[in-house]
């Protein structure tokens, strides 16, 4: 490819969903555009520029040839195929299910089980100092991560089964933020062995370090 890329991924790296889309790009081999101002307190995301391109006032946004696209998910599985990549989302649709199932439970049940506790021990954000909602919030976040454990006991290697693919992607970066965030955790040895197995991938190396949790 010559000249600017077509693709263009805005918002702030420290976002866990604009870093999806990052590493899927990565893992795709994609040229793209980073701007990773938006969302910050240089380019805050409710500016009517970006409203334009996202309603809601959240990152990631990208746009490209074919138009705008926000929610994080959403943007993963457009690129791998618009791009034939059906390691990464199979085109069989009982496999395809199967990885778009995972994605969707790191999306929201995952995802609403640390939210709360990640702000205030992650984030250190004084919005989240309630103590019985932290507590509550690590309880929902554990029991979350022992269903993964069990998961990933089963399949031995990645969360859909044998392969890599995009649910390893969503997925992936909440183990890097549970691993990262100071809080007591169980031993969950099958979560481990697979974080291990993704710092394999140079691609989650560079976007799950222990400076972003």
């Amino acid at each position: 490819m010559t000249g600017t890329p077509m693709l263009r991924i805005l918002g702030r790296p420290s976002s866990i969903n604009v870093r999806k889309v990052l590493w899927t790009a990565a893992e795709i081999g994609l040229e793209f555009t980073h701007e990773p101002q938006w969302a910050s307190p240089e380019a805050p995301a409710s500016t009517p520029e970006f409203l334009r391109l996202n309603p809601n006032g959240l990152v990631p946004v990208i746009e490209d040839e074919a138009g705008v696209l926000w929610e994080s998910n959403t943007i993963c599985r457009y690129l791998a195929r618009k791009h034939g990549r059906t390691d990464l989302l199979p085109a069989e649709p009982a496999a395809q299910a199967g990885v778009e199932m995972w994605m969707d439970w790191q999306a929201t049940e995952l995802n609403g089980a640390w939210r709360y506790v990640f702000m205030a021990l992650g984030r250190r954000d004084p919005a989240y100092t309630d103590p019985h909602e932290i507590a509550a919030g690590a309880r929902r976040w554990r029991a979350a991560m022992g269903i993964l454990e069990a998961r990933l006991a089963r399949t031995g290697a990645f969360v859909a089964g044998e392969r890599f693919t995009l649910a390893d992607v969503v997925v992936g970066l909440s183990v890097h933020r549970w691993r990262a965030t100071p809080m007591e955790r169980p031993p969950l040895p099958a979560v481990e062995a697979y974080h291990r197995r993704l710092l394999g991938r140079p691609a989650y190396a560079a976007h799950a370090r222990p400076d972003v949790p």
